[in-house]
């Protein structure tokens, strides 16, 4: 049995080691059933102004990383947008 801490660890080892990115954070994690769901906050260099060979920008992007219990990836994606940061609710 994992606890949430080795899930954040492995949920941030994994994006720094497989994207391009500068910093993760994990912004959510969530156990269901016997698999993990976490949502991790990455700053990436805005690959649009790379494609015209513009200095880069930092952009703010959001992943979503499902693993099992022996926390093991079994899938990871961009996220279009990830509703819980911004929303008035509060």
């Amino acid at each position: 049995m994992r606890n949430i801490i080795d899930v954040k660890k492995t949920v941030v080892n994994f994006l720094k080691e497989n994207i391009n990115c500068y910093d993760v954070t994990v912004i959510k994690i969530q156990k269901v059933n016997e698999s993990w769901n976490a949502v991790a906050e990455v700053f990436e260099d805005d690959s649009f102004l790379k494609s015209l060979n513009m200095p880069p920008k930092q952009v703010r992007l959001f992943y979503s990383v499902k693993l099992d219990d022996n926390l093991e990836i079994s899938s990871f994606e961009r996220l279009s947008l990830f509703a819980g940061m911004d929303s008035d609710d509060q």
